[in-house]
C-alpha cells in the first residue's frame, strides 16, 4: 500500500496519445462540472480529486497509499502557504471595513473620476496588480472585487472584472515567486546558463507588457460594450501602456522582483494625471454626481459597514439611487445593467441573493455625504502603506538569506511519500517547506495587527473579524485544498507528465502549444508559481529535444498561465465567497472563460512569433 512508485509517462500500452486520454479525465471533470453542470466549486473539486485518485491507482498503478499521502500533501500546500496568505489579506480587508476606513478609501477612489469604467481600470488593474506585486495567490481578486461592489457594480461584474484584470501582473506577483521557481526547476532540468532569474523574468518581461496594453481595454468592453471602449479608451490606453513600459523596464534593467510594484504605481500615477487634464463622457448609468458636502467627518461618523458584502449600489454608504442620479428618487434607468429596479427594499436582484439585506442609507440620495480629512485619508490608505514595507522589509538581501534558514523555515520530507522520478531520483515536491514566519501569509498577520493598532480596532474587534474571515470563506478554504490535493495526485503520478509529453510530440510546432501548458497549469492549481512547478522542467527539457530555445519556452509557460488564473477553481471560489455568490461559481467561469481563450491565443501567436525569425531578436 505503501510501497515505493517510480513516476510512468505512458501507463497505457506504451502510448502517449492513449495514456493522454485517461490523464485527461480530472481535468475534464472539473471544466465540465463547473461550466456545464454548474457544480459547487468545492463539490467539483472533491469529485476531480476523487477521479485524479482514481485514475492514479488503476491506471498508472500507484499505490493507493502514496496516492492518498500524495493528496494530503498537496491539500497542506493549498492551506499553506496560498489560503494562509489570502485568508490573512482578506482579514486586513476585513478590519478597515471594521473601523469604517474602508469607506474612506471608497470615496477617496472615486474622487479620481466618477465614471466607473475608469474606477474598474484603477481598482481592478492598478491597485490589484499592486496587490499582486505584494502577496498573489488571489490576494487582489479577494480585495478588489468587494471594493468595485462597494462603488456600485454589481457582484457578477465586479467578480468577472477582477478576474480578468489579473492577468498581466501574475507572472511577477508575490515579489516574483513564479520566475524564482520557474529558473530552481528549469535550470536543474538543461545546462544553458541562461536559465537564471534575471534571463527569465526579462524574456517574460518581453511577453505579459503586451498584454497588459490590451487588458484595460478588454475591462471597460466587459463592463461597457463598445460604448464604453469608444468613451474611455484613452484611460485605457494610458493605464495599460504606461503599465506594460514599466513592467518591461522593471523586468529588465531594475529588479525582477519589484517589477510589479514599479509597474502598478507607475500605472495608477499616469491614469491619475490624465484625468486631471481629460474626463470621459459619463453615461448616468455609470457615473455618480458629484454631492456637496458641509462639513469634514471621520470614520466614526462615516457610514455603518453593514454585516457583509453587500449588493451594488447598496454598499456601505453608498446611496440608495443608481449611480449619477443622485435626487432621482432612486429609480434606475430602464435597461440600466447594474441596478434592479424590481427589487424589493431589503433584498438584492435574483442573482445576488446570497448577499446580505442592503443597510439604512445614513445620508439620502439628495443630501451630503461626508468628507474625509487628510488624517482619516492617511489612515484607509495605511494598510497598503504598512503591507510594502513589511514585504519590502523581508525581502532585502541579509533579511531573506536570515529567515530561509532555521529555525524560522523548516524543510522535510512528506511522512511516508516515496515517489521517485523517471530518472530514479527522489521528486522535489515531496519536500514540503514550512516558512512560518517568512511566509507572505505570517507577514500578512503582522500586517493586520498594525493595521488594527493605527486602525484603532480592539483586540476584540480584530479577533471576531478574523473569526468571520475564516467562516466566510469555509467553501473557498475546501475547494482550494480539494484542487491542490488533484493537483499533487496528478503531478506525483505522472498524469501532468503525460498531457505534456503528449503536446510535446508536436515537435517543432511545439513553440505555438507551449502556452497552453501553462494555462493548463494555472487553470488547475489556481497558481503560475505552482504551473511552473509542474511544467516548467518539461519546456526546456522539450526545448532541447526539438531545436527550440528553452528560455523562450520556459518563459511561455509562466506567461500563458497567467491567463489560466481566470477559471481557476480557487480563484472562481475566492471571488464567489467575497461577493456572496458562493456556489455559483459556474457563473463566473462561463463570464470569463472566453476572455480567457481570446488572450492565450494572443500568447500563442506571440510566443510562435519570437521562435521565428520575424521577433526572435526579443528573446535575451
Amino acid at each position: 500500500m505503501f510501497d515505493q512508485f517510480t513516476v510512468v509517462t505512458d501507463p497505457v500500452g506504451d502510448s502517449v496519445a492513449l495514456s493522454a486520454i485517461f490523464a485527461v479525465l480530472p481535468l475534464l471533470t472539473l471544466f465540465v462540472l463547473l461550466g456545464v453542470l454548474k457544480l459547487r466549486a468545492w463539490l467539483a473539486g472533491l469529485i476531480s480529486l476523487a477521479v485524479a485518485l482514481v485514475v492514479a491507482v488503476a491506471v498508472y498503478a500507484m499505490p493507493v497509499g502514496q496516492a492518498l499521502l500524495s493528496a494530503t500533501e498537496g491539500a497542506a500546500f493549498g492551506f499553506f502557504p496560498i489560503l494562509w496568505i489570502v485568508i490573512n489579506a482578506i482579514w486586513v480587508y476585513n478590519l478597515t471595513v471594521e473601523s469604517g476606513h474602508f469607506d474612506v478609501l471608497r470615496r477617496s477612489f472615486e474622487r479620481v473620476s466618477p465614471d466607473m469604467r475608469v474606477q474598474a481600470i484603477i481598482i481592478a488593474f492598478c491597485f490589484g496588480a499592486l496587490l499582486e506585486a505584494l502577496a498573489g495567490f488571489g490576494t487582489p481578486v479577494a480585495i478588489t472585487v468587494v471594493m468595485l461592489m462597494a462603488l456600485g457594480f454589481r457582484p457578477i461584474h465586479a467578480a468577472s472584472v477582477s478576474l480578468l484584470a489579473n492577468t498581466a501582473p501574475v507572472a511577477f506577483g508575490a515579489l516574483a515567486t513564479p520566475i524564482v521557481t520557474l529558473a530552481s526547476v528549469s535550470s536543474g532540468a538543461n545546462d544553458d546558463a541562461r536559465l537564471t532569474v534575471d534571463t527569465l523574468g526579462a524574456m517574460v518581461g518581453r511577453q505579459t507588457p503586451l498584454l497588459a496594453v490590451v487588458v484595460p481595454l478588454m475591462l471597460v468592453a466587459l463592463v461597457d460594450g463598445r460604448r464604453g471602449v469608444r468613451q474611455t479608451w484613452p484611460a485605457a490606453l494610458v493605464a495599460g501602456l504606461s503599465f506594460g513600459l514599466a513592467q518591461f523596464v522593471a523586468a529588465n534593467y531594475i529588479s525582477v522582483p519589484l517589477t510589479d510594484i514599479v509597474a502598478a504605481l507607475v500605472s495608477a500615477a499616469a491614469v491619475v494625471l490624465l484625468v486631471r487634464v481629460w474626463r470621459p463622457q459619463t453615461p448616468a448609468d455609470l457615473g455618480r454626481a458629484p454631492a456637496t458636502v458641509p462639513a469634514a467627518r471621520g470614520p466614526a461618523e462615516a457610514e455603518p459597514a453593514g454585516p457583509g458584502p453587500v449588493r451594488a449600489g447598496h454598499a456601505a454608504g453608498t446611496s440608495t439611487a443608481a449611480p449619477g442620479l443622485a435626487g432621482s428618487g432612486g429609480q434606475a434607468p430602464p435597461g440600466d445593467p447594474w441596478i434592479d429596479e424590481n427589487a424589493p427594499a431589503g433584498r438584492h436582484r435574483a442573482d445576488d441573493q446570497d448577499l446580505a439585506p442592503r443597510p439604512a442609507d445614513p445620508y439620502p440620495a439628495a443630501g451630503p455625504r461626508p468628507a474625509d480629512t487628510p488624517v482619516e485619508v492617511a489612515r484607509a490608505y495605511a494598510p497598503y502603506l504598512i503591507i510594502i514595507a513589511i514585504f519590502s522589509i523581508a525581502n532585502l538581501g541579509p533579511v531573506k538569506s536570515a529567515l530561509a534558514g532555521e529555525p524560522w523555515t523548516v524543510k522535510f520530507a512528506w511522512p511516508g511519500l516515496d515517489i521517485l522520478g523517471g530518472n530514479g531520483k527522489a521528486l522535489s515536491s515531496t519536500t514540503f517547506t514550512f516558512n512560518w514566519l517568512p511566509a507572505a501569509g505570517t507577514l500578512m498577520i503582522l500586517a493586520g495587527v498594525l493595521t488594527a493598532l493605527v486602525l484603532r480596532v480592539s483586540a476584540g474587534r480584530a479577533l471576531r473579524a478574523y473569526g468571520r474571515t475564516y467562516a466566510e470563506l469555509r467553501y473557498a478554504i475546501v475547494t482550494v485544498m480539494a484542487v491542490l490535493a488533484l493537483a499533487y495526485v496528478m503531478n506525483q503520478s505522472g498524469q501532468t507528465n503525460t498531457l505534456g509529453a503528449f503536446l510535446a510530440a508536436a515537435g517543432g510546432a511545439f513553440v505555438f502549444l507551449s502556452a497552453i501548458l501553462g494555462w493548463i497549469g494555472v487553470a488547475v492549481t489556481g497558481s503560475d508559481t505552482s504551473a511552473n512547478a509542474l511544467f516548467g522542467a518539461l519546456q526546456v527539457q522539450t526545448a532541447a529535444r526539438a531545436g527550440l530555445d528553452p528560455v523562450l519556452l520556459a518563459a511561455a509557460n509562466s506567461s500563458g498561465g497567467v491567463l489560466g488564473k481566470m477559471i481557476s477553481p480557487q480563484n472562481l471560489a475566492i471571488a464567489a465567497a467575497a461577493v456572496g455568490m458562493a456556489g455559483r461559481e459556474g457563473e463566473i467561469f462561463r463570464k470569463v472563460f472566453g476572455w480567457s481563450l481570446v488572450l492565450l491565443l494572443f500568447m500563442c501567436v506571440l510566443v510562435a512569433l519570437q521562435g521565428s525569425p520575424v521577433l526572435d531578436w526579443m528573446v535575451p
